[in-house]
């Protein structure tokens, strides 16, 4: 099992982040298997394309929000990760 759970959509309240306001939060290590995604489907295109982490964030971006971490932005790179047989990775934590 890579993640927790599949979910599709988001649960928590829309928190208005900006990417730069998202920058501003340090990345810390989270496990692939504490995480819950908020997209079901991933575009193939996107993990495999080799420049897909060129523009924007490098970090995937995780909302915390009623004790369970929700994958928001970066599920091709958390899928990369688990591909490389990587159990962690860094990403961006906001707690609501």
């Amino acid at each position: 099992m890579i993640f927790k759970l599949v979910g599709d959509g988001r649960p928590y309240p829309e928190h208005g982040l900006s990417h730069r306001e998202w920058a501003q939060i340090p990345p810390r290590q989270v496990r692939l298997d504490t995480l819950i995604t908020t997209k079901a489907v991933l575009d193939l295109h996107s993990l495999l394309a080799q420049d897909s982490t060129f523009y924007g964030d490098l970090f995937p971006h995780v909302v915390q929000w009623n004790g369970e971490l929700y994958l928001e932005d970066g599920l091709h790179r958390a899928l990369r990760a688990a591909l490389q047989q990587r159990s962690v990775l860094h990403a961006r934590i906001l707690e609501i």
